[in-house]
C-alpha cells in the first residue's frame, strides 16, 4: 500500500496501450502457433476436393467442414460417403489425415486429378492402402502419416509450381510422383536443388535417370523393359521386322522406343521406317497401318502419351488383329480392354507388376477397393511404404535421401525386393509380359510364362 492508501499500479493509459498492442499482436500470435493452412486449390489435405469425378454431395460437405474446421463432423460425413463409395481413395486419406493426432510424418502424392481421373485413383488406392496400413499399426515410431494430396494435371508448368511450393515446406519429408514422365523431368529439378526426396511410380523417360540424387523411381528402367519385350518380340513371336506408332511430344514414349529399336536390332529383328507419328493434327491410322504392311512388316508397337489415348485406339482398331501388337506400361489400364476392345487381343507388353506377382497382395487390394487394381497401384502402394521404411531410420530429408542412395537399402513390398541403383535412382528390378486374352469374363490382362 502507498501512503495515499491506494495500490501501486500502472496509470489508467498503460492499460489502454497494453490493450491496444495486444489486439494488434494478438492474431499474430495466432498465426505463429495455429496450424499451416493451405489456399492452393490443387495442394489438400482434405480442404480441397481434388477428384471431381467420383464425389457426392456427403463428400463435398465433408471437405467444406474441413476446410471450416469442423473435424468431427468431417469424420462423420467422411465414413457416410466411404460407405456409398467405398473405392474412392482421396475419401479414404482425407478419412486417415483426420485421425493421425498433432504430430503426424507429412508426405505429398502427386496426380492428373482433373486430366487423368482413373490413373490418378489408381496412384492414390496404392498410397492410401499403405498410409492406412501403418497407421492402423501404430504408426512410424509412434507418429502417424498424414498424406497431402497435390494435382498437377500432367502439365510440366502446373509441375513445376505444385513442387516449388512443397520444397518450401518445411513439413514435407518426401513426395510420391509424379505421374507422366514429362511432369517428373520438369519438376525434378525443383526437388533436387531444394533437397526433398521424389519417388515417381509411374514415369518410364530415360532422361529421369540420374536425374539428381534426390530422384528416384519404383519403376525399372526401360533399358531393362525394352531389353525384356525384345527378346519376347523376336524370339518368341517371331517378328522380324516391326514398325512403330508413337507420340513425339512425349519423352517417356521417344525414349520407351528408341530402347526398344536399339534392343529388336540387337537381337536381329529390322525396323520398317514409317512416319507415324500420333500428335500430328488429323492422324490417320489407316494410312499408318497400310504403310507398315505395304513395307513388310510383321509386327506394330504403338503407344501414346497417358493423358493422350485416343489414337492408340484408332491404331488397334484399323488394325483389325492383322499384326501383332506391341505396348510400354503405359497401355496396361483399363481403356485398353475397355476401348481396344476384341481388337486389342494379342497385345503384348512388359510392365513393372502383374497380381500373379503377388497374389496375396492383389486379393487385399481387391477386397479394399471391390475389384482389380492395376500396376500403377501396386508401385504407388510401394513407394509409400519405402518412404515409411526410410523414416524409421531417418526422419529428415536429407536423411532419408542417404539412406535410400546408399546402395544398402532394401525393402520387401508388393511388386518383391526393392532397392535403387546408387548412380541412377532406377528401381533394381525385373518386369514381367503380359497380353491381353480373351477371358470368359471378357479381354483381360494376362501374365504370359
Amino acid at each position: 500500500m502507498t501512503k495515499t492508501g491506494k495500490k501501486a499500479g500502472l496509470p489508467p493509459i498503460s492499460y489502454v496501450l497494453l490493450g491496444l498492442i495486444g489486439w494488434f499482436l494478438f492474431p499474430q500470435i495466432l498465426a505463429i502457433f495455429a496450424p499451416k493452412a493451405d489456399n492452393n486449390p490443387r495442394i489438400s489435405y482434405g480442404n480441397h476436393l481434388l477428384i471431381k469425378t467420383n464425389s457426392n454431395t456427403t463428400k463435398e460437405s465433408a471437405i467444406a467442414a474441413i476446410a471450416q474446421g469442423n473435424h468431427q463432423e468431417a469424420e462423420q460425413l467422411l465414413q457416410k460417403s466411404l460407405a456409398q463409395r467405398p473405392n474412392d481413395p482421396e475419401s479414404v486419406i482425407y478419412l486417415s489425415n483426420l485421425q493421425t493426432g498433432s504430430n503426424p510424418f507429412k508426405i505429398a502424392v502427386v496426380v492428373p486429378a482433373t486430366t487423368n481421373p482413373n490413373v490418378a485413383q489408381e496412384i492414390l488406392r496404392g498410397v492410401a492402402s499403405a498410409q492406412t496400413q501403418i497407421n492402423q499399426q501404430g504408426g512410424i515410431n509412434g507418429r502417424k502419416l498424414m498424406v497431402i494430396v497435390v494435382n498437377d494435371d500432367n502439365q510440366p508448368q502446373i509441375s513445376k509450381e505444385v513442387a516449388s511450393e512443397l520444397v518450401k515446406n518445411p513439413d514435407i519429408i518426401a513426395v510420391i510422383g509424379h505421374n507422366a514422365s514429362d511432369a517428373s523431368l520438369a519438376a525434378a529439378p525443383i526437388y533436387e536443388k531444394g533437397g526433398l526426396v521424389m519417388i515417381s511410380p509411374t514415369s518410364l523417360a530415360n532422361n529421369l535417370s540420374g536425374a539428381g540424387n534426390y530422384i528416384f523411381r519404383l519403376v525399372a528402367s526401360n533399358g531393362k523393359i525394352t531389353e525384356t519385350l525384345a527378346n519376347y518380340i523376336v524370339n518368341t513371336a517371331k517378328v522380324r521386322k516391326i514398325a512403330f506408332c508413337y507420340d513425339s511430344q512425349a519423352p517417356d514414349n521417344i525414349s520407351f522406343k528408341d530402347e526398344l529399336m536399339a534392343n529388336v536390332a540387337k537381337k536381329g529383328g529390322q525396323i520398317v521406317p514409317i512416319v507415324c507419328d500420333l500428335s500430328v493434327p488429323n492422324f490417320k491410322a489407316d494410312q499408318a497401318l497400310n504403310q507398315a504392311i505395304s513395307g513388310g512388316a510383321n509386327g506394330l508397337f504403338v503407344v501414346a502419351h497417358i493423358d493422350r489415348l485416343d489414337p492408340v485406339f484408332e491404331v488397334i482398331r484399323s488394325n483389325r488383329q492383322r499384326l501383332p501388337l506391341f505396348s510400354s506400361p503405359t497401355l496396361y489400364n483399363i481403356r485398353t480392354l475397355e476401348d481396344g476392345g476384341k481388337n486389342a487381343q494379342g497385345l503384348t507388353l512388359a510392365a513393372p507388376w502383374h497380381p500373379s506377382v503377388n497374389q496375396t497382395f492383389a486379393n487385399l487390394m481387391q477386397e479394399q477397393w471391390r475389384g482389380p487394381v492395376s500396376w500403377r497401384t501396386a508401385t504407388s502402394f510401394d513407394a509409400t511404404r519405402v518412404i515409411i521404411a526410410g523414416l524409421r531410420e531417418n526422419t529428415h530429408r536429407q536423411g532419408l535421401q542417404s539412406l535410400l542412395r546408399s546402395g544398402n537399402f532394401h525393402q520387401t513390398g508388393a511388386t518383391g525386393k526393392i532397392s535403387f541403383d546408387p548412380n541412377t535412382g532406377d528401381r533394381i528390378g525385373q518386369p514381367v509380359l503380359i497380353q491381353v486374352q480373351s477371358t470368359p469374363s471378357g479381354e483381360q490382362f494376362v501374365p504370359l510364362p
